[in-house]
């Protein structure tokens, strides 16, 4: 039987680990450990599409009953529960506080999910916040951004992922058409939406850190900056990403305010993936939420960083005292990185060909790619992450190769990658 710390068990289950099972399975396998997937009533529409990984020792669907879910994990001999996805962040909390593991803390588990919950839960521990509204009404959401938010303001579902329905508005009308099209459609876990939250339009650069924490110990994982594009529509989509140094002025800055953040939503074990803009006044929350980060590639991360998320999660399970014995900022930058999202610009396209491919390979700073569609299926105009076709990381010591490899990866888009066809040579 698995008692609190986890000792003498040897299962881990993993909650709706779709898209990173297959790298979870040889991170704990390494250390003795099995893996045990639990599946939650809504998981990601997009990602549970993929193909699922082999090698789970048991799978378990919840299907709304928590002690009968959590009497089939202590069957199974679980001593440990973690999200990996978003749909999964209230579903493991609540296994967790069932089955007397680790896990987060139980005042409000709302706030790591709702993002209207997650501004409270700052504001209450004195932690800087957006100015956010949530309302069911449009006209209530107009009057606020005429009154105190001003234009652009941003419109977004109160608790769904990945960019899906990000729309920043510039007038009242647009805020009553984005409104009535985030109210008559569901978030990426096939929920309607019921309410609309607004918030303030937050001006400045923005990253993203990944953490492991550890008895509410937090250790810093990466730091990346964001670099996005916002669509002549409103729509915000990924551009590309790069890592900044541990000591780099921001980075400390953003770190330690993202430590306050999980503090404040009672993150204590686990995954955490925070978003925060760096504005005129410092450091301001965008989202955050006790799970990984996504397009997790450990080689890749462990070649220009040292370390990744995965491994220290396995670290953290199975060896406690050696994780607490990491430096609080864990990474370091080994070597220049660019992390470029692919964007298809076009209402017409397919998901290219190993041919097509080929191309993007070639370019001398090319690293990894994947892409999210089989070759040749149809694919939308980009407006969100689950439109993006894929992605590519480039890695050179050289920032100009960097630079030059990634214009000539968007010219290829722009002329050839999404045709159908075999791509020209230049």
């Amino acid at each position: 039987m698995p008692n609190s710390s986890g000792a003498q068990s040897k299962r881990v289950a993993f909650v709706d680990a779709f898209s990173l099972g297959r790298h979870l399975l040889p991170a704990l396998g390494r250390f003795g450990l099995e893996c045990v997937h639990v599946q939650s009533p809504n998981p990601d529409v997009h990602i549970s599409r993929l193909p699922f990984p082999e090698g789970f020792a048991a799978k378990v669907l919840h299907e709304g009953d928590i002690e009968a879910t959590a009497s089939a994990l202590r069957e199974l001999g679980v001593g440990w529960v973690v999200s990996v996805g978003e749909s999964g962040v209230e579903l493991t909390d609540r296994l967790a506080a069932e089955l007397g593991t680790r896990g987060n803390g139980m005042s409000r588990p709302t706030s790591r999910r709702n993002k209207y919950d997650m501004v409270l839960a700052l504001r209450d521990a004195g932690v800087e916040h957006a100015a956010t509204i949530v309302s069911s009404d449009a006209e209530e959401i107009v009057k606020w951004a005429d009154t105190t938010a001003g234009y652009p303001v941003v419109l977004k579902p109160v608790a769904s992922s990945g960019t899906d329905n990000v729309v920043a508005c510039s007038s009242a009308d647009q805020v009553r058409a984005v409104h009535e099209q985030i109210m008559s459609s569901a978030d990426r876990h096939a929920k309607p939406n019921t309410v609309v939250l607004a918030q303030e339009f937050l001006d400045g650069d923005e990253y993203f850190v990944n953490t492991v924490s550890h008895d509410g110990r937090h250790h810093t994982v990466e730091i990346w900056r964001y670099f996005k594009t916002r669509l002549p529509g409103g729509n915000i989509i990924y551009d590309y990403n790069e890592p900044l140094a541990p000591d780099d002025p921001q980075a400390k800055r953003v770190e330690a305010y993202t430590h306050q953040v999980l503090d404040a939503l009672e993150v204590r074990n686990w995954a955490g993936h925070t978003e925060v803009m760096m504005t005129a006044r410092g450091p301001v929350l965008v989202e955050c939420a006790a799970r990984f980060g996504g397009g997790q590639v450990p080689d890749i991360g462990n070649r220009c960083l040292g370390t990744n998320q995965i491994d220290l999660i396995a670290l953290a399970v199975a060896d406690p005292d050696a994780f607490d014995r990491l430096p609080t900022t864990a990474y370091q930058l080994l070597r220049r990185v660019r992390y470029v999202h692919l964007v298809n610009p076009d209402d017409h396209g397919v998901a290219p060909s190993e041919e097509a491919m080929a191309a993007v390979r070639a370019l001398p700073s090319y690293a990894h790619a994947v892409t999210t569609r089989a070759a040749g299926a149809p694919l939308p105009r980009t407006i969100d992450v689950a439109t993006q076709p894929g992605y590519v990381i480039l890695i050179s010591e050289d920032p100009e190769q960097l630079r030059a490899d990634y214009r000539r990866l968007r010219e290829i888009e722009r002329d050839h990658l999404y045709a159908g066809g075999p791509l020209a040579t230049a």
